[in-house]
C-alpha cells in the first residue's frame, strides 16, 4: 500500500509529517528519514484501531481490497 505523506517544519524545529488519507494521523522526526518511519508506525497504528472499531460493530463481513 502507497500513501501520501506531508512534511512541514513545526515551530520547534522537528518535522512534522502527517497521513492526509487517515484523517488525524500525524507524527513527528528530527530528520527526513526519522519522520517517516514514525509516520509509518502511525499509519500503522491508525488501521489497526479503523480494523477493530468495525469489527466491534458485529454482523459485518471485514474484506481486504488491494488497490
Amino acid at each position: 500500500m502507497k500513501l501520501k505523506a506531508l512534511i512541514s517544519e513545526g515551530e520547534d524545529g522537528w518535522l512534522v509529517v502527517q497521513c492526509p488519507s487517515i484523517p488525524g494521523c500525524i507524527s513527528q522526526g528530527k530528520n527526513k528519514q526519522e519522520a517517516l518511519d514514525n509516520i509509518k508506525e502511525a499509519i500503522e497504528g491508525c488501521l489497526e484501531v479503523m480494523e477493530e472499531r468495525i469489527e466491534a460493530t458485529g454482523g459485518k463481513q471485514m474484506m481486504e481490497v488491494v488497490i
